[in-house]
């Protein structure tokens, strides 16, 4: 019966130890495919480079503050009489942020310029006091809010031109 022939160890080695020796052979084996595979003996190349570029960004520009005015409280005005309180608003219609350092009030026309739409009466008639508003940052979109007083000059001579008009009040906010 040669089948069941019982094998022999060769030269002296016993049969665990040359299963021992072909079980490493072969986790070797496997080992050494899966990293050569997987990677582990491939090369890598790559090139370096620099390089530089430019790019812009832009500003935005203020925008001119509004101005508006509620109805005067106080008066009527009359020549050395009592004087009207006209409270009014600035406001920032931009997007960004702006300070608000001054604010100035004159009797004027609404571009500015001199008052002179009756005759006989002038803005060297009136007088307008200091504005009292608190200056700095006005965000995007927000407005603060002051007031001025207006008081009619008593001259040394008939001031009746100035009867019944509306003085009108010119702002200046920057």
């Amino acid at each position: 019966m040669q089948a069941f022939r019982r094998l022999r160890p060769l030269s002296g080695v016993s049969m665990s130890r040359r299963m021992s020796r072909r079980r490493r052979y072969t986790v070797t084996a496997i080992v050494s495919a899966v990293l050569l595979v997987g990677g582990g003996g491939a090369a890598f190349a790559y090139w370096t480079s620099s390089g530089s570029g430019a790019g812009v960004a832009s500003t935005g520009t203020s925008t001119p503050f509004t101005v508006t005015t509620t109805t005067p409280t106080g008066g009527p005005l009359t020549p050395g009489g009592a004087s009207e309180t006209v409270a009014f608003t600035v406001a920032n219609p931009g997007t960004g942020s702006q300070t608000l350092s001054a604010v100035a009030a004159s009797v004027a026309a609404s571009d500015g310029t001199a008052w002179t739409a009756v005759t006989g009466c002038s803005a060297l008639d009136f007088s307008v006091g200091t504005a009292t508003i608190t200056y700095g940052e006005i965000a995007g979109g927000s407005s603060i809010s002051g007031t001025v007083t207006v008081a009619m000059i008593d001259r040394a001579s008939s001031q009746d031109s100035c009867k019944n008009i509306s003085i009108p009040l010119y702002f200046a906010a920057s």
